[in-house]
């Protein structure tokens, strides 16, 4: 026989008696994330009606992350992201009820009796202001307004499931006060984040329900099953607080055990619980022992100033051989963001020296759509980035940067200073200030059609040096105006024409090589054919496309010679095959009659690889003077593309199904000779990625290269077991017969606790810097603030029978 349910809707007065609200933990507003993470800010006062993003500004990073590094040897500072304000308004409710509204209960049994108490039994279900309660037998007294609640009890917000503000509670019985809001639950089990649990005999909840004491409780984010009883760690207190409204835990006389043994304990304790991205207090530790500093300790202080401000201090003491203060510094404004990154120490290194950095870099968004841009980088030198982790740039540079972006043109300007750090370059030999600017813009004539493009660009340097040649200043003002358009023939044929005027006029001192005014004026005309064919052979997809390009651009002359200081490295490879011009920069510039002819072929598999093809070779009717090599006798025409027939551009690229991808990019003349080669492989799948790299390229004077290079380098990651990830890092110079890094390192992730451990070699030496050997050990409980799953990551969060 069958029970019937019942289903019933509560009214004002009896609505309380749904008990939801009374043993709801009070919890604080979710934060609003972008797809990235990156929490919204909020701009001024928030209707109640307009639904604003809420949250700090500025994502909770404990560093500054990787660095983008330029072909100058420069690094660009880091600069915190800031999400853009919302472009629309969102109206949505208060994602509450009312305080009065009634509650529905689903109950096997429910009866009123004489006693005006209500009395609900058997597979007890109440839905409550967003929430659900689970037990067994609830009694309701109307005329005192006490509550008795007969578990197990389960008490859920399932709108929350899943986001770090979720809350479960479990007990065996409950009593509530009138206001249904405080109340003692018994045998009680609080679960935060489906991360942090507390287990106490004895749970109170005060000032309407946002404060939770736990007394006699053991708190872990470790697994804990019947079978497997003692978790990895515990923190055993004889109470734990809970405030919803500043999310933090207080523990009183906590004791840390692991695996079931004392650690350590304190008279008292305070961490943020998990669902607090940004909060002031002590970050994870990090141990670090290097050859050169010894053992030492680094502990970050993390202070929040507001949402839109913090600072982080952290002192770094290594077996008296350093003192060492690190400080970082951000902010977050409603038009952009600045970060700065400093340290001052004191070290035996260098003794009765004071050694220090500073690099800081902000942008801001102006009106109409312009972006100001500014970077500070100082050094004591680079041995100090160096044995202090820092970087390894070995330029710095300083200044600020102005640019604006839209589909038909580019506005860019820069004005900054570079300082050398390397031994073989003398600091008066490098540009100690450098200004660039750029207009440009493109449209689509109304006769011609086609796309056509103009362009203006400035450039100055000047060297602190006043020695002739030594200390060469320049000054460049260029401009270029350009023409293409293709078209679809008979055949198939793809046609295109193009046409460039480049115009420059420089002003040369201190430089008894060449005049010190020189103007000149390159045309260029280039027409180029392609014939795209495709061939389908069951499900397999073969693409063939011959090109052919032929330019004309006027030979150069003695009187136009300018030095070239922006086109020092120059790539060949199937991106620039058929481009009027290689050289990266305006100083120099490609010239003379050529044709520039390629194919390329591509396969393409149903079984998800692909194979691809492409090669190529550059014709002259005479040498280019652009690619010479000063030599004793005059000009040496050499290199890959020195003479009148370039070397061979042989490039082959494969996409495997498996995450697999290969690609290798070789130059060589007609006796196979190898002038450059270049093999990278990627290998990404679940448990494994792999990044590898070889290069090989002749000397080339041009290229301030006096030795051939060769050259590997290799990044990896793969789970040996579950939860464990390993990483290696090396870079071996073959040239050199010796490894210039080696870092292996390997983590512990599950979910209670990360373990991170890494060792390096770096074999660096000069001057200044000597090799040098780096252990770092960092280890970080869970449950405490949010945390990012990594790779390997075992998040055990059910026991399995």
């Amino acid at each position: 026989m069958m029970t019937r349910r019942h289903k019933t809707r509560l009214g004002a007065g009896t609505a309380r008696a749904a008990l939801l609200a009374a043993a709801l933990p009070g919890l604080a507003l979710a934060q609003s994330l972008t797809p990235e993470g990156q929490t919204l800010p909020v701009y001024g006062p928030t209707d109640p009606f307009l639904q604003d993003p809420a949250g700090p500004a500025l994502a909770p990073t404990e560093d500054p992350g990787a660095v983008t590094r330029f072909a100058d040897g420069t690094e660009a500072s880091h600069t915190p992201s800031v999400a853009s304000r919302p472009g629309t308004v969102r109206i949505a409710g208060s994602g509450e009820e009312a305080q009065g509204s009634p509650a529905t209960l689903l109950a096997d049994e429910v009866t009123l009796g004489a006693d005006d108490k209500l009395t609900a039994r058997g597979g007890v279900v109440i839905w409550y202001r967003g929430a659900r309660l689970i037990a067994s037998r609830v009694v309701y007294d109307n005329r005192t307004g006490a509550a008795e609640i007969e578990g197990p009890i389960h008490l859920t917000e399932p709108a929350r499931a899943g986001t770090p503000q979720e809350t479960i509670l479990i007990a065996d019985s409950a009593q509530l006060d009138p206001n249904m809001q405080d109340g003692i639950l018994r045998g009680a089990r609080l679960v935060l984040a489906r991360e942090m649990q507390m287990a106490a005999r004895e749970m109170r909840r005060s000032q309407n329900g946002a404060v939770t004491r736990l007394d006699n409780v053991v708190a872990s984010s470790c697994q804990i099953c019947a079978e497997d009883p003692i978790p990895l760690w515990e923190i055993r207190a004889r109470a734990i607080t809970h405030d919803a409204r500043t999310r933090k835990l207080h523990f009183d006389r906590p004791q840390l055990r692991a695996l079931g043994l004392p650690v350590a304990s304190l008279p008292w304790l305070t961490a943020p619980d998990p669902s607090v991205e940004r909060m002031t207090g002590f970050l994870q530790p990090q141990f670090r022992t290097t050859s050169g500093l010894g053992f030492g300790v680094k502990l970050p202080y993390f202070v929040t100033l507001g949402d839109h401000a913090d600072i982080t201090l952290t002192p770094y003491v290594a077996a008296s051989r350093t003192s060492t203060l690190e400080l970082r510094y951000r902010q977050a404004f409603s038009n952009g963001a600045m970060e700065w990154n400093g340290a001052i120490s004191r070290d035996d290194i260098e003794e009765g020296e004071t050694r220090g950095y500073l690099f800081g870099g902000a942008r801001f968004e102006l009106p109409r759509g312009y972006m100001l841009g500014l970077q500070i980088q100082m050094a004591s030198n680079r041995a100090y980035l160096l044995d202090y982790d820092i970087s390894e740039a070995d330029r710095l540079w300083s200044g600020l940067t102005l640019d604006r972006v839209r589909r038909d043109r580019m506005v860019m300007a820069r004005i900054g200073n570079y300082e050398s750090l390397r031994d073989d370059e003398p600091e008066a030999s490098t540009p100690s200030i450098v200004a660039d600017a750029l207009w440009k813009r493109r449209w689509t004539p109304d006769r011609i059609g086609g796309i056509a493009s103009l362009e203006w660009s400035l450039h100055a340097h000047h060297r602190s040096s006043g020695e002739d040649v030594l200390g060469r200043d320049m000054a460049r003002g260029s401009v270029a105006l350009g023409w293409h358009r293709s078209e679809i023939l008979r055949g198939g044929l793809v046609g295109t024409v193009e046409g460039h005027v480049n115009a420059d006029i420089y002003r040369i001192n201190q430089d008894s090589d060449y005049e010190d005014w020189v103007a000149r004026a390159d045309p260029t005309l280039a027409a180029e054919l392609r014939w795209p064919l495709a061939r389908y052979s069951g499900s397999v997809t073969h693409i063939l496309e011959p090109v052919a390009q032929l330019v004309w651009s006027p030979e150069r002359s003695r009187e136009d010679d300018v030095p070239n200081e922006d086109s020092r490295l120059i790539e060949f490879d199937e991106g620039n095959l058929f481009s009027l011009n290689r050289f990266p920069g305006w100083d120099a510039r490609e010239s003379g009659f050529r044709a520039n002819l390629g194919v390329s072929w591509t396969r393409i598999d149903p079984a998800g690889w692909s194979l691809g093809l492409t090669a190529g070779r550059v014709f002259r009717t005479e040498p280019d003077p652009a690619f010479a090599q000063a030599g004793p006798d005059g000009p040496a025409f050499t290199g890959p593309q020195g003479k009148k027939r370039s070397d061979w551009l042989l490039s082959t690229t494969y996409q495997g199904a498996n995450g697999l991808a290969l690609v290798n990019r070789a130059l060589f003349d007609d006796s196979l000779t190898i002038s450059r080669n270049e093999l990278r492989l990627g290998w990404f799948r679940p448990g494994l990625q792999v990044s590898a790299g070889y290069l090989w390229l002749d000397a080339d004077e041009n290229e301030n290269r006096a030795q051939d290079v060769s050259e590997l380098t290799m990044a990896g990651g793969w789970q040996v077991a579950r939860g464990w990830w390993a990483t290696t890092e090396t870079r071996y110079d073959f040239t050199a017969d010796r490894a210039q890094k080696a870092q292996m390192g390997l983590e512990y992730r599950n979910e209670c606790v990360t373990v991170e451990m890494s060792v390096e070699r770096r074999f660096t030496s000069s001057e200044e810097v000597r090799p040098d050997t780096r252990f770092d050990l960092g280890i970080r409980l869970g449950g405490f603030g949010q945390q990012k799953p990594g790779p390997g990551t075992v998040a055990r969060r059910a026991c399995l029978r």
